[in-house]
């Protein structure tokens, strides 16, 4: 299998294995997103760490086995490439992509779809679509933009470049830069910390930014309440505030 979920204190590990550059083939795309929804079901999984291995995030596409492609091959094809991201980003939990290495083409759009992203320092990011005639495909003409804004994510695209870690924190690309040995430990402390949270209220702030940020304020605020008001009907709500009391704030324990 190219891609294998495991699963330690509450952290679920989806983990690229297709050496040597984690190329994002088919039948990778396929399993990717068929470990997502495993993730997204699994109540044992409360966070995600998305991870390629020491040396490398994921270097792309296959662009041997897309060129055997044609139109008509792609039209079918291109469904289930940005449904097979789509399924990580969907995931109603904390997801924290650790880029080592090269993160470029389909690498770059796996780690926008996660919530929060460590890079190694040594790790380079792009979109070099452009540079073969196309443009991305999975994703990366939407999210990116909407991380970085238009005009950044259109010097990315537009000329294909690749930027290394510091320039791609100073863009918003990644939130965190630290020594590439230690990028998988700071990515799973960050979901293991979240995996002990109110997994009820952590979904509800997840899907509220997130749909947020497609529709109108209005509405937005709406999508917010609704979770807001549906909150104080769980068990973790009421835990938490009587904590609050009793304790102080920052010390309940979550089941």
């Amino acid at each position: 299998m190219t891609v294998h979920l495991e699963v330690a204190e509450g952290v679920g590990t989806l983990r690229l294995d297709r050496p040597p550059m984690n190329a994002l083939d088919v039948a990778t795309q396929d399993r990717l997103k068929e470990l997502a929804e495993e993730a997204t079901r699994r109540e044992d999984v409360r966070a995600v760490v998305i991870y390629g291995g020491e040396k490398v995030f994921a270097a792309g596409a296959d662009i041997k086995e897309m060129q055997a492609m044609d139109h008509a091959a792609m039209v079918v094809r291109s469904r289930g490439l940005q449904d097979s991201f789509s399924a990580v980003a969907r995931i109603p939990k904390p997801v924290v992509a650790a880029v080592t290495g090269y993160a470029l083409g389909g690498g770059c759009e796996l780690a926008l779809c996660a919530d929060f992203r460590i890079a190694a320092d040594n790790a380079k990011l792009g979109q070099p679509e452009i540079l073969l005639g196309l443009i991305p495909g999975a994703g990366g003409t939407q999210r990116l933009s909407r991380l970085i804004g238009p005009s950044k994510a259109k010097d990315l695209i537009f000329t294909g470049r690749m930027v290394k870690a510091d320039e791609a924190l100073s863009l918003g690309l990644v939130d965190r830069v630290v020594p590439a040995d230690e990028v998988y430990a700071q990515a799973h402390a960050w979901a293991a910390k979240l995996a002990q949270g109110p997994a009820l209220a952590l979904r509800a702030a997840k899907e509220s930014i997130d749909a947020g940020l497609e529709t109108d304020l209005e509405t937005g605020l709406a999508i917010e309440r609704n979770w807001f008001a549906g909150l104080f009907a769980t068990e973790d709500r009421e835990r938490g505030m009587r904590s609050f009391v009793e304790e102080g704030p920052g010390k309940a324990k979550f089941l």
